[in-house]
């Protein structure tokens, strides 16, 4: 069962560098490209730091916390494999998420971001972003299941 919460993993890994590698070969650093208009647009985007550009150059700071995040989620998605699938898919995610950034940081010094959304300020993201937010929200829900049931008097690992 850890083989198919690695391979969830791998494949955003590689879906995250190939959307980078497009967007850094077709799309020139500080340009934007119109995606869907007035929703999403593509933009070249190098991010030394983290969400919000936060401790922009400390990538020191970066590769030894990627690096203790990565052996703490798969550590915790080993002891909880047969656990809640709203857990382990959010650990895989979030393993997902740390290591294609950590690629970026270590291969170019910076992280590749591309996606902007026009219908709101936000700052712009990449795939590797996304399962991370995305894997942290499903170890919310698991969290919220989980407590939940505890108070039901039921086990919440489904």
């Amino acid at each position: 069962m850890l083989a198919v919460y690695l391979i969830i993993s791998a494949i955003l890994i590689g879906i995250d560098q190939w959307v980078k590698y497009l967007t850094v070969t077709n799309i020139q650093l500080g340009e934007t490209k119109e995606f869907i208009p007035g929703f999403l647009s593509f933009t070249n985007l190098r991010n030394t730091g983290a969400a919000w550009s936060l401790l922009e150059g400390k990538m020191w700071f970066f590769y030894i916390v990627t690096v203790i995040v990565v052996a703490v989620v798969l550590y915790i998605l080993v002891k909880n494999i047969n656990g809640s699938k709203w857990f382990t898919v959010g650990l895989s995610l979030v393993l997902a998420g740390a290591v294609g950034n950590f690629i970026d940081r270590i291969r170019l010094g910076y992280v590749v971001d591309m996606f902007q959304t026009e219908f709101i300020r936000f700052p712009i993201f990449n795939v590797a972003d996304s399962a991370l937010v995305i894997g942290v929200i499903c170890i919310f829900i698991y969290l919220v299941l989980d407590e939940k049931a505890a108070k039901d008097g039921k086990n919440g690992t489904n």
